[in-house]
């Protein structure tokens, strides 16, 4: 606690919460559901998932041991990958037409983050954009506990089951946004490696980008105590969006150490059970650490990327143009912006580049963002990534459009380690158009 990164700043934050869900972890786990569904009092639940998983017998397993466990069971699988706001609006329709008394999630984070978003608005009735952070919405809070929710994640990127975050495109904007609240929080996660076991080799890439930028934006994110300290009394309602902190700093360098030891050869061997299950596990890693802390301009600048793409699929993922996923959005950015960043902070930059690559060696603090750009360049060669903005359809001339939506993100973008204005912004844009 003594570390200068949380030196006091003046009216700064002089605390920090932790905050996760029940987390149990393990190859199997998942069978545990319904005994987990009946110590929470679940007695009519709605499964939440998309439509590739609904027949599938990862959904099936879990039916099975709700129903053995004398649980009711409901699904809605109407999500779309990259939710919607829609998405959200039906299935709090089908959590109310069905009187649910509880949610179990199934999927990415597509599905978790729909079903968190259903459950606000099943709670307090209305637009979901009122929700959502200034400049596109008031940031309306959260006034009381939603229905009790087990998030049970099938991919290793998302995090999701362990944030108190939900991200939804705005139809009526094309672009997304998040909503955040400490009872968006899921009650439990059932993390189970073998749900991630047929994911293609490009999904595995992807959500191992999500991941490891999690990690790594949590680590390099703003401290705590650089934030505006909050009153007291508002602490049942405080997002957890509070900046870098001692605990998540812990959990961030290991995800980071993972995404290190076994991105690689979980994306191009998928047969690798170990480097699956570490990956599950760095994930769920990386989402406790984002989750009490905060992404901050990978993510933030990503949403520019998801607005304006157009004619564009993605290989392994069976959704039509315009589709790119998120993590490869995240990733894309990710050289540019650490480089950016590490200007800020380069010592604490240093350390992150030596949890993210084992093998550095005789690395100046000045070369800190260096190092970071160059590994996160390797781990895009190394399984098949894309060769910046170009490679995903965009042209130099979209660089301003690009910055100017993304600079909605206020929030995250302020949870930066460096104070960024449009300029900024644009320039990163401009230095990811191509990297090798």
């Amino acid at each position: 606690m003594g570390c200068q990164y949380y030196d006091p700043c003046d009216n700064g934050a002089t605390s920090f919460t932790v905050a996760m869900p029940r987390l149990t972890f393990g190859r199997g786990c998942l069978a545990e559901l319904g005994t987990r569904a009946v110590g929470r009092g679940f007695k009519h639940t709605a499964i939440i998932t998309d439509p590739g998983l609904r027949d599938g017998a990862i959904v099936a397993r879990a039916t099975e041991s709700l129903q053995r466990a004398g649980i009711d069971v409901g699904v809605f699988s109407d999500i779309r990958i990259e939710p919607t706001d829609q998405c959200a609006e039906d299935a709090a329709r089908f959590l109310r037409d069905g009187k649910f008394d509880s949610v179990v999630s199934i999927g990415g984070g597509s599905a978790i983050d729909t079903c968190k978003s259903a459950l606000v608005l099943h709670r307090q009735k209305g637009e979901l954009l009122r929700f959502f952070a200034p400049p596109v919405g008031n940031a309306e809070a959260i006034l009381e506990p939603l229905l009790p929710h087990i998030a049970c994640p099938t991919t290793s990127g998302t995090g999701s089951e362990c944030t108190s975050l939900s991200v939804i495109r705005v139809n009526s904007l094309n672009t997304k946004f998040v909503i955040a609240s400490p009872f968006l929080l899921p009650q439990e996660a059932l993390v189970d490696p073998a749900c991630a076991d047929t994911l293609p080799a490009n999904m595995v890439a992807s959500t191992g980008y999500d991941s490891a930028c999690h990690a790594l934006e949590c680590f390099t994110s703003r401290a705590y105590t650089q934030h505006a300290a909050t009153d007291p009394a508002g602490v049942a309602t405080r997002q957890l969006i509070q900046g870098c902190n001692p605990w998540s700093e812990l959990i961030a360098s290991k995800a980071l150490q993972i995404a290190d030891e076994y991105l690689e050869r979980g994306v191009n061997d998928r047969s690798d059970r170990e480097a699956n299950d570490q990956l599950m596990w760095g994930a769920t890693l990386a989402g406790m650490a984002f989750g009490n802390t905060g992404t901050h301009l990978a993510h933030a600048l990503s949403y520019g990327i998801t607005h304006l793409m157009a004619d564009v699929t993605t290989k392994d993922y069976d959704i039509a143009t315009p589709f790119i996923p998120h993590g490869i959005s995240v990733m894309v950015l990710a050289p540019a912006v650490f480089k950016y960043t590490a200007e800020a902070t380069p010592e604490r930059h240093l350390e992150a580049a030596h949890h993210l690559n084992s093998q550095l060696r005789d690395v100046t603090p000045n070369e800190s963002g260096d190092a970071l750009e160059e590994r996160l360049i390797g781990l895009m060669k190394s399984t098949g990534g894309p060769n910046g903005l170009t490679a995903l359809g965009f042209i130099t001339e979209q660089t301003d459009a690009l910055a100017e939506s993304a600079f909605r993100q206020k929030r995250a973008i302020g949870n930066a380690p460096r104070d960024s204005n449009l300029v900024d912004v644009t320039n990163i844009f401009q230095n990811s158009q191509n990297y090798w």
